[in-house]
């Protein structure tokens, strides 16, 4: 391997050092106690769900806060969901398709914080209501089970809170097959005496239930989104023990949060004038991790005898396809890297093609291997470039140590004569470092779309390979590698260096003892680095050496580089503009002077 391509390999670790130190979850750490808030909207106060106390209902709901409580089951054919008549909040979100790490269905809503998606609106009396601590009335039975077994089959159940004998709210769930989410209608009556400030919110406020064995990783990649006009605004509780809050103003289509695979998301089917994002970083045994936001979306109220409003509710998995398939761009709280560069290739050119490449090849292992193929076929001209010029290197090298010798007192002549050398022999010293250079967006586009993609969640490949998304490892280390953060041994990070230090072997038979060394430690950094990344993307790099390996071999056994100066091309012209007319160049003028000058 020539040093420009050694070159190369360190710039590329580089990049990747600071792009995983940039990337990787952070353990947190205790003891701080800081208050962050930060307000895009400062005209306006924004209503807290901490300041609904739920002793303290004033004088229209204090009826409400005592009752019977009821919980209605409805089975979909996508998921199994739990209504409660206190709050009529969704207390329980099941998808039947999906399974945790230990084999149990995927639980979006944890059960112990009492159930989801309530409203929140000032009284005129100054009480703040989170209606979750109310209760309604319904005609359904306690415990009674909807089942929807038809394609086409709806279920409507209605939830009514009697404030008075002429104020109520209504809360009407629609549930069908067929999608991962229901519509649900809020009905106002006669509530312009009772409602204050001219909003109410609609809020869901304990965020996304933990679904992976690692809830680091998990937390990492959580967030919070709103859609304010045409602008993804998001929040990101990153740090332990501070809260982080935005209000935004202006039309909003929705709102949501999600961990690493799944989503939930209150989406405005009508009009809604702003958001509200809150999120903190909470501890956990085992030095766990999980990260809530809540979310909601501001609903101006016009104060009339009777207002609606309609919204959808999306609770499943960060599916590229299906949240697309709802056309608010739900689709972007899927973290596919630098939007003006990463992620256009991760969505518009890497995501299709394995779909496409999955309609009819079952196992994404293989399809990652076709993917690597492919790649090595597009990059076969660049790749045959490099090869070549190494060998060239390769060939001119004894020219170059003479130099080395001949001027090792006076580097600029050095410099000089080195670079005379490459021109008569037609050697670019850079040409080796693009081919690798030019497969970094695609590395990091792979690097995220691993990481995150729904359809790699507990693919497996084959033998020890379970699942294509996370490391594969076959030995557990009983102690800790710092600033790497390795703990584990993947067999498929092995491989690849095994197979990396092969191809550099080969490439590199002619160089010195320090490029040698040089490649050698690149190889070891590099299995440091992949060895905590995804199996499929460790994957995809193992295949593309195998084929180098065999590409390399190939140029070594059939291809002859003969060490000749380069043939100088005539051009038409040749000095430009000064040639074209006839003008003396500066430096023959500079040329002319001086010979007058010695006469």
């Amino acid at each position: 391997m020539d040093r420009n391509s050694v070159l190369g390999i360190i710039l590329i670790t580089l990049v990747l050092l600071i792009w995983m130190w940039y990337n990787a979850p952070r353990v947190p750490q205790r003891g701080v106690n800081v208050q962050d808030t930060l307000k895009t909207e400062k005209h306006q106060e924004t209503l807290n769900v901490a300041e609904a106390k739920g002793d303290t209902f004033g004088s229209y709901f204090s009826h409400l806060s005592k009752g019977i409580e009821k919980k209605i089951l409805i089975e979909t054919d996508l998921y199994t969901c739990v209504i409660s008549s206190k709050g009529a909040v969704v207390e329980k979100f099941e998808l039947k398709k999906f399974k945790t790490w230990n084999g149990y269905p995927v639980q979006l809503i944890d059960m112990n914080k009492g159930g989801d998606f309530s409203l929140l609106f000032m009284t005129t009396d100054g009480k703040i209501i989170n209606t979750r601590n109310l209760y309604f009335d319904t005609k359904a039975k306690h415990w009674e089970n909807f089942i929807l077994k038809d394609k086409n089959e709806k279920i409507e159940i209605e939830f009514t809170l009697n404030v008075n004998d002429s104020s109520k709210i209504v809360k009407k769930f629609i549930f069908e097959n067929g999608r991962y989410s229901f519509d649900t209608e809020v009905e106002l009556i006669k509530m312009d005496k009772i409602i204050a400030n001219f909003e109410y919110q609609v809020v869901w406020e304990n965020g996304i239930n933990l679904t992976e064995e690692n809830s680091v990783e998990e937390s990492y990649f959580a967030s919070a989104y709103a859609k304010v006009g045409d602008v993804y605004e998001t929040i990101d509780a990153s740090k332990f023990g501070i809260k982080v809050s935005r209000s935004y103003s202006g039309t909003t289509r929705w709102v949501g949060t999600h961990n690493k695979y799944f989503a939930i998301a209150v989406i405005s089917n009508d009009y809604s004038d702003g958001a509200y994002l809150e999120g903190e970083r909470i501890p956990l045994p085992d030095n766990g991790v999980k990260e809530n936001y809540l979310v909601a979306l501001k609903i101006p109220f016009r104060g009339g005898n009777y207002q609606k409003n309609y919204f959808t509710v999306y609770l499943g998995p960060l599916d590229y396809k299906i949240l697309k398939s709802y056309g608010v761009g739900l689709e972007e709280m899927i973290s596919l890297g630098l939007r003006w560069l990463i992620r256009p290739i991760a969505e518009y050119v890497l995501l299709p093609f394995f779909t496409f490449l999955h309609s009819f090849i079952p196992n994404y292992g293989i399809v990652i291997i076709i993917f690597s193929i492919v790649i090595k076929i597009l990059l076969t001209p660049l790749t045959l470039t490099q090869m070549k010029s190494i060998k060239k290197m390769q060939a001119i090298a004894p020219i170059l140590k003479e130099l080395q010798e001949k001027y090792k007192d006076n580097p600029q002549k050095l410099n000089q004569e080195v670079m005379r050398v490459y021109r008569e022999y037609g050697v670019n010293p850079f040409s080796g470092c693009w081919p690798l250079l030019l497969q970094l967006p695609i590395l990091y586009a792979l690097f995220s779309l691993f990481r995150v993609t729904i359809e790699l969640r507990q693919a497996g490949f084959i033998l020890w390979i379970k699942d294509l998304s996370v490391p594969d490892t076959i030995l557990k280390l009983p102690f800790y590698i710092p600033i790497f953060g390795v703990h584990q041994i993947s067999g498929l990070a092995l491989l690849m260096a095994i197979t990396m230090f092969i191809q550099q072997w080969m490439s590199s038979a002619t160089a010195d003892k320090r490029q040698r060394t040089t490649a050698t430690i690149m190889t070891i950094l590099f299995f440091l680095i992949f060895n905590n990344l995804p199996s499929g993307l460790n994957l995809y790099y193992f295949t593309f050496n195998v084929l180098s390996i065999l590409h390399q071999w190939y140029i070594n056994k059939y291809t002859k580089v003969e060490l000749k100066p380069a043939q100088d091309k005539k051009r038409p012209f040749k000095g430009g503009i000064f040639r074209k007319f006839d003008i003396p160049t500066m430096s023959e003028l500079t040329g002319a002077k001086k010979r007058k000058a010695k006469k």
